[in-house]
């Protein structure tokens, strides 16, 4: 649905060139023109009109000097920097182009009638006056001869043919041949009547245009390379109105030229010439441009070719040598309202046509459109109406420079057919204005936008410059339907495009070489100046655009470019270089790519850079900017205030898509206006997660609960709404929105949700509502169910009036339909309920053989039992114990039972008080139980406090509880031989959990045994306490036996293991040492001086060993990275191999690490130790040792202190620095790298932490030296 539309013009007049230009090439690299006359072949600029090089034909007799010499056909040779023409005389002349020398390479006595070249220019073909084909290579050396009229079909020829009879064929038809390069005839077509000379092969690809004179019409077919006919178009004249001089396809088959004149011109009168240029979209021919050169002969065109490299440039050469460069554009021609008054109207000219669709009524594929506006003569373009509210109407300029504006309607329908509703009423012609300005050449005026009611701004060719027109209807009655110029400014350089912004009112136009203008109105008048950023800088594109528009990025206004070659310019910015078509819709920007995805970003949040950023990386699972679309796709347009995009496919033919970032901006607009029908229809249609509602602003919804059941206002949409519910907030994970802050009300979403629409909804009519109520209760978390069932009892026992309410019938219906009906059986069995279980019963597929026996035999129990029954059956035992209480005694074993099964020992001790017999009964079987599970200390509370005072002292015994064992045994009592027992038992338990301490103060209080208890306190190193019990009891010989010999041994003991771990933590820190300089070198050998060049660089990590792991020891990395984790015992198993002491095992260095920090731990905590120790020594005089001993400690924590801050440095602790992220660069990537430590897999940073030594802990004696 794209236009052409004329950028550019270049014209030159009045070039020197002798005689009349009768054929003529393009020199695509150096950007001239070729032109031979009957007199000389002249090379000029098109642009300036400056003639470079000129050569005579005639003075070397190539040409008669009379003027009645004809030159059939000239071709640039880049490649030789030559020029070949042949002449009808039948030479072959070429031209170098560096000496101007002209030379005479073959010759034809019986004369040219054509000379072609391949494309690849290493053919050349021609025709002679002996109806014969001559193929020569490229230096003319002759290749073969054949006859142009043959006999044979070809290769190609069918094996059965029928051609018809000779008197039935019309006589004087023409036949196609077709050859190869090896000029063998391939094909013969079969008679066409009436086809005429003009032929051209489309470059991509297999058809051959020509054109048809038919009895009624006049059409341009195409044929295949077999001969036979493969579609065609009709042309927009009378059967014998005009004579097609030539057929010309672009370099890139996109645009076919029709060169026609009038074929019977009046008398004495010249014909008219025209040039139309034909597109073809969903296999239908579109009329783009057509272009009227009148009846001057000096007007007309003389030559007329496309240029070789710029698909859209077309050149004209006119008989009065004026030459012409016509540079032409793709565009799409669409309405850019932004409210709901806007159609999205996108309109297509089709010669004297122009198709209009409206997208927001209906999407109708071309060639179909919503209506068709027909005007006398073809039109060149269209612009809509630029104003608020009226961007739905549109002015045409055609042909012959009129401008046709047309508006809607008065909306009349047709009564007759009241049946049927106008959903698309076309526009209506509300004027014709003649433009006030010198139309003596095609495409006056060239660019044209309506800014307001009467106001139109138009680009126009100047002699040296463009000329921008302010065109104003005439004031003067007499002349009311001229447009005049109101103001005419005159700006250096070519206008290309303009552009509106209807937000801000700009208009900027882009100049040929990229540089943007602004135009300003004021009160003086309009003018134009620079494009200029906040900060006074001049912007321009860097490049050229075929398509531009205006937005606002960070509150500041922007324009946007897209080039021919698909760069992607904001300002002077390249944010892509693959889009193949793009549109500004309010706040996005939305964009198609070569990769086929489509973009939609939001404008207002993001700068330059993140837009570049966006279409540079890849997308999210839950990014809703981007999605993927069909190959080849572009933009038509956008549906303002609606969530639709129209996309065309290379073919032609419409697809609608709803950009998920579209639809989202739309849906919240639409919560945020509380329009929540608009917003639940597009939802349901669009498959949005209905959630979204309430997520979006929780707020909101809550308060305007009523609002939105009264605008959805359906049973069905509401009970819809209540199913989908679930506590994820969408606005995080589905639908993430930047913006969004909004805060739901405390509790669990599914519930709060489903109270405040039940309370709304009981409030509002609870017997239209029944279902939806009947929903929030089967939806909570917790559903419930029995509420539920309850209500549709009471509608059985009281049926509701009124023709909208529900009878129990249909509620328990739709239960049914919403929970398992198994599960509402068992629910209606625990309402107690006996006709509502028959009522759900009845309603489901269940035989009455299931459950009719059960219920029977239920009604005969008594009440209490027959309820403990149903709640045994439905495993709710809490309920069924409550009520077997209440059953007497008869049915305590079965409650004691019960209890046993089900554990619920506590439950069932509340029951009961607690001095009756069945509260002790029931603790009894707590304290055994407990006993089975190794909680013997709780076992024997209970059964102390029920009075179980042996059974007591059994558990408490059994768990070396001692206190609770000997307050058990007082108050039994036990005899003093039998306590003092029980004490050296409970201390011998107590000595083998090395609890000396305890174990002494039983032997001592209750056993009567000091010796034991000092023996027990020396054990367990407790000097003082010992030291009193020795000197409370008198036992000073102890002192001398047991107390110093223990104390020296400590004081041994204690100095090997310090010299053992000291020994052991140096050669741990050296080991460190060695291991992380070996990997240092294995970093830099691996990622060599300019710093790492693979892919998974940034991976690996010097302190955490996964580089060198994967290198060095990859034999343990990769079996490491295969074992199983699916028991602890392999996890711990993995663990162990992983942090392995082994020299050159993968994670060496981290094993280390562990390792140091457990020397460290263990050592520091033997301060209150060594503290108590040295006490001891020096009160019995052993000052060396003790002195020694105080030194070695310290020296070794003075060691491990200083030690700490090598081993673990700062920049190996975690989350320091990191390596990578979205700011880093290849250069921070390698300097990070080589300077510092990253961090390292989460596992092993506990390793990385520095331990804390208590430093704060006085321990030392400054007694000692």
């Amino acid at each position: 649905m794209r236009n052409l539309s004329l950028l550019k013009r270049f014209r030159s007049v009045d070039l020197p060139i002798p005689g009349s230009p009768q054929c003529f090439s393009i020199r695509s690299e150096a950007g001239t023109v070729l032109v031979a006359s009957e007199f000389a072949i002249t090379e000029y600029n098109p642009q300036t009109g400056e003639v470079l090089n000129e050569v005579s034909l005639t003075a070397d007799d190539y040409l008669p000097e009379d003027g009645s010499g004809i030159v059939l056909a000239i071709q640039d040779l880049p490649d030789q920097e030559s020029v070949c023409l042949a002449t009808a005389n039948g030479d072959v002349i070429l031209y170098n182009l560096n000496t101007s020398q002209l030379e005479c390479v073959g010759s034809v006595d019986s004369g040219l009638t054509g000379m072609t070249w391949s494309p690849d220019q290493e053919l050349v073909t021609l025709t002679t006056g002996q109806e014969s084909i001559i193929m020569m290579t490229k230096d003319f050396e002759p290749i073969t001869e054949v006859a142009i009229n043959q006999d044979d079909f070809g290769e190609d020829k069918f094996i059965t043919v029928g051609w018809g009879k000779k008197e039935t064929q019309f006589h004087g038809a023409r036949k196609v041949r077709i050859w190869n390069r090896e000029c063998v005839l391939q094909t013969t077509s079969e008679v066409v009547n009436g086809l005429e000379q003009s032929l051209c092969w489309k470059p991509t690809g297999s058809l051959i245009a020509s054109t048809q004179r038919h009895p009624n019409k006049h059409t341009v077919v195409f044929m295949e390379k077999n001969g036979l006919l493969h579609g065609d178009f009709t042309l927009p004249f009378e059967k014998d109105q005009v004579k097609v001089k030539e057929l010309l396809w672009n370099s890139d088959s996109t645009v076919l030229a029709v060169w026609a004149e009038d074929l019977k011109p009046k008398k004495n009168d010249h014909p008219n010439t025209y040039i139309q240029l034909w597109t073809v979209s969903n296999y239908h021919w579109y009329l783009k441009q057509s272009l009227h050169f009148g009846k001057d002969p000096i007007k007309a065109p003389a030559c007329v070719c496309w240029d070789p490299e710029k698909a859209l440039r077309l050149h004209i050469l006119t008989s009065g040598l004026v030459s012409c460069t016509y540079d032409w554009g793709w565009s799409t021609q669409r309405s850019h309202g932004l409210d709901c008054h806007d159609n999205a109207n996108v309109a297509v000219i089709d010669g004297d046509k122009v198709l209009v669709t409206t997208f927001r009524q209906c999407v109708i594929p071309p060639p179909m459109c919503a209506f068709e506006l027909q005007l006398p003569v073809p039109v060149n373009l269209v612009t809509f109406h630029s104003q608020a509210q009226r961007t739905n109407e549109l002015a045409a300029l055609t042909a012959d420079g009129q401008v046709h504006v047309y508006s809607e309607g008065g909306g009349t329908e047709n009564k007759a057919a009241s049946a049927f509703k106008v959903v698309s009423a076309p526009l209506v012609l509300k004027k014709t204005y003649r433009v006030n300005v010198d139309q003596e050449e095609p495409l006056t005026l060239r660019l044209l936008l309506w800014l307001s009611e009467d106001m139109f701004l138009a680009v126009a060719h100047g002699r040296s410059m463009t000329r921008l027109l302010k065109l104003t209807p005439s004031d003067n009655q007499d002349r009311k339907d001229m447009m005049e110029i109101g103001s005419d400014i005159e700006v250096d350089g070519h206008v290309i495009s303009l552009c509106h912004s209807l937000k801000n009112g700009t208009v900027a136009l882009q100049l040929e070489d990229g540089q943007i203008q602004k135009l300003l109105m004021d009160s003086s008048g309009p003018s134009v100046t620079e494009w200029k950023d906040s900060t006074g800088n001049t912007i321009n594109f860097p490049q050229p655009c075929v398509q531009m528009a205006l937005c606002t990025l960070s509150e500041e206004e922007y324009f946007i470019g897209l080039t021919e070659r698909s760069h992607l310019f904001i300002g002077d910015s390249l944010v892509a270089s693959n889009i193949s078509s793009f549109v500004v819709y309010d706040e996005f920007l939305l964009l198609t790519t070569h990769s086929h995805m489509c973009h939609c970003l939001r404008l207002s949040m993001l700068s330059v850079k993140g837009i570049q950023s966006a279409l540079s990386s890849d997308a999210n699972q839950n990014d809703e900017t981007v999605r993927k679309v069909e190959r080849g796709s572009r933009i038509v347009t956008v549906v303002p205030q609606d969530t639709r995009l129209i996309l065309q496919m290379p073919r032609g033919n419409l697809e609608t898509i709803h950009h998920r970032a579209l639809v989202l901006a739309q849906l919240r607009k639409w919560l945020d206006g509380l329009r929540f029908r608009d917003a639940f229809e597009c939802m349901r249609k669009l498959r949005i997660n209905l959630n979204l509602i309430y997520d979006h602003n929780p707020t909101v919804f809550l308060d305007n609960i009523e609002i939105f059941l009264k605008q959805i206002d359906s049973i069905n949409h509401i009970n819809l709404f209540l199913t989908e519910l679930k506590e994820e907030d969408t606005t995080t994970t589905m639908y993430p929105c930047p913006s969004h802050s909004a805060v739901g009300k405390e509790g669990k979403k599914v519930d709060v949700v489903c109270d405040a629409l039940r309370s709304t909804m009981e409030t509002l009519d609870p017997q239209k509502y029944c279902l939806c109520i009947l929903t929030s209760h089967v939806r909570k978390t917790t559903p419930e169910l029995e509420t539920a069932l309850q209500k549709v009892h009471e509608l059985r026992v009281n049926p509701p009036g009124g023709t909208s309410s529900v009878s129990a019938e249909e509620a328990l219906k739709y239960l049914l339909f919403l929970v398992n009906v198994n599960e509402l059986y068992e629910h209606s069995l625990g309402t107690y309920d006996f006709d509502l279980v028959l009522m759900v019963a009845e309603k489901s597929q269940k035989d009455p053989k299931e459950y009719l026996p059960f219920l029977n035999m239920l009604k005969t129990l008594e009440p209490n039992y027959q309820r403990y029954t149903i709640d045994k059956h439905l495993k709710r035992y809490r309920k069924a114990l409550h009520h077997l209480s209440k059953c007497g005694e008869e049915h305590f074993t079965e409650m004691l039972n019960l209890v046993k099964d089900q554990r619920l020992y506590s439950d069932a001790l509340e029951l009961y008080p607690s001095g009756s017999q069945q509260y002790k009964t029931l603790s009894v079987a707590y304290a055994e139980y407990l006993v089975e599970q190794q909680q013997a200390e709780q076992a024997g509370l209970l059964l102390w406090r029920c009075g179980e005072s042996t059974r007591a002292l059994q558990a408490f015994v059994s768990c070396t509880s001692w206190r609770n064992a000997l307050a058990v045994a007082a108050q039994i009592p036990l005899p003093p031989q039998q306590l003092a027992l029980l004490a050296r038992d409970l201390a011998e338990k107590l000595l083998e959990a090395r609890r000396h301490t305890e174990a002494a103060l039983c032997l001592e209080q209750y056993a009567k045994d000091c010796e034991e208890a000092i023996s027990a306190l020396i054990q367990g190193a407790a000097w003082e306490e010992a030291l009193r019990l020795i000197y409370l009891y008198n036992r000073q010989d102890i002192i001398e036996t047991d107390l110093k010999p223990a104390l020296l041994e400590a004081h041994s003991n204690q100095t090997s293991f310090l010299e053992s771990q000291k020994a052991l933590f140096i050669r741990h820190k050296n080991r460190l040492s060695v291991v992380r300089e070996l990997k240092a070198k294995a970093s830099l050998e691996l990622f060599g001086e300019d710093g790492p060049d693979c892919a998974d660089a940034e991976l690996y990590s010097e302190a955490s060993s996964v580089m060198t792991g994967s290198h060095l020891g990859s034999k343990y990395s990769r079996s490491n990275s295969r074992i199983s984790s699916r028991s602890s015992k392999n996890r711990r198993k993995a663990e162990g191999k992983k942090h392995s002491l082994k020299e050159g095992s993968p994670f060496e260095d981290i094993a280390l690490l562990n390792a140091l920090t457990q020397i460290i731990t263990v050592v520091d905590k033997m301060r209150e130790e060594v503290h108590s120790l040295l006490k001891a020594l020096v009160l019995f005089q052993f000052d060396d040792a003790a002195s020694a001993l105080q030194r070695d400690y310290s020296d070794l924590l003075l060691l491990m202190d200083k030690s700490i801050p090598d081993i673990w440095s700062e920049n190996l602790q975690p989350g320091q620095n990191t390596l990578t992220g979205p700011n880093s660069t290849v250069n921070s990537i390698v300097a990070s790298f080589q300077q510092q430590k990253p961090a390292v897999p989460q596992q092993d940073t506990e390793a990385l932490a520095p331990p804390k030594m208590r430093n704060s802990v006085k321990w030392k004696l400054n007694i000692l030296k």
